[in-house]
């Protein structure tokens, strides 16, 4: 069951696939099929607004790239270091979608009741529906469906596989853009215990210089039933991203950092580091 959830929305990468027309002839010097993928990538993100991912905020652009992120959390009952984040490798397959292989995080305790281990595994597609590039009004509306299976060890994941339906969308304005996702958690199970989960974060970002981007993040989770019903928690991100540094033909680099602070009563941790480093290509 857990399997099908995931599968059912693959169908999708192929629909906006291009026919290939038919050529009496090859052309002579005819592109590889990875030529004509990454031509396709390139095409892709020249339609859409060429901003920066946000620290946390994940981006309704569509980006290709490898990521590692690293999470330092402090708690009331000992700090956790989250390594790698759940991000991995990001691939755009196809003009309007994107396909994200997350590695598992492993997470790090310093609570010595608290055994270190790998948490759960996350894959997430997104589908952009509607993209204008800076020239035409810098502007982006995407659809993404994540997931999660619960191959966490010693509880350092989910009790159940989770379902993430989420609506993103961007606009700028000259120098500044905003980024924001709205979403929700849906337990395949244990829902009585979990509950459901509603997921909003927004990204205020500057492009002060030509590889300097800061920016403030609003991230916030509401609990509908379970254990937290009714409870909330809000975090106030500042951060900034520095890149893309050009490295060799289409790779780059890009790095940023920030700071997270609990403004709710309620908050799973006070306030967290996050690293976070890319390679686009």
């Amino acid at each position: 069951m857990q399997l099908a959830i995931f599968l059912l929305p693959l169908p999708l990468f192929f629909v906006s696939s291009a026919p290939i027309s038919a050529q009496t002839a090859p052309a002579p010097q005819a592109k590889s099929w990875v030529g004509r993928w990454l031509g396709n990538v390139s095409a892709t993100q020249a339609a859409q607004p060429h901003w920066m991912t946000p620290v946390a905020t994940v981006t309704p652009r569509l980006e290709q790239e490898f990521r590692f992120d690293t999470f330092h959390q402090e708690t009331s009952t000992g700090n956790v270091t989250n390594l790698d984040g759940g991000k991995g490798l990001e691939l755009i397959p196809t003009r309007r979608t994107e396909l994200l292989l997350n590695l598992p995080p492993y997470l790090l305790h310093q609570n010595p009741t608290a055994a270190d281990g790998w948490g759960d595994v996350s894959f997430l597609m997104k589908y952009r529906f509607f993209a204008r590039n800076e020239q035409h009004g810098a502007a982006i509306v995407t659809a993404f469906l994540g997931g999660s299976v619960p191959t966490g060890t010693h509880k350092n994941g989910s009790i159940s596989a989770v379902v993430l339906p989420t609506l993103a969308a961007g606009k700028g304005w000259g120098k500044w853009d905003v980024q924001a996702t709205l979403g929700g958690g849906l337990p395949v199970d244990s829902v009585q215990k979990l509950g459901r989960t509603i997921l909003s974060n927004n990204t205020l970002q500057y492009h002060a210089l030509k590889q300097l981007w800061p920016e403030i993040e609003i991230n916030s989770t509401f609990w509908e039933g379970g254990t937290n019903d009714g409870k909330k928690q809000t975090f106030v991100t500042p951060g900034v991203i520095f890149g893309r540094f050009p490295i060799h033909h289409r790779v780059a680099l890009a790095a940023g950092a920030g700071f997270q602070i609990a403004t709710t009563h309620y908050n799973q941790y006070n306030h967290a580091f996050i690293g976070t480093i890319r390679m686009p290509f």
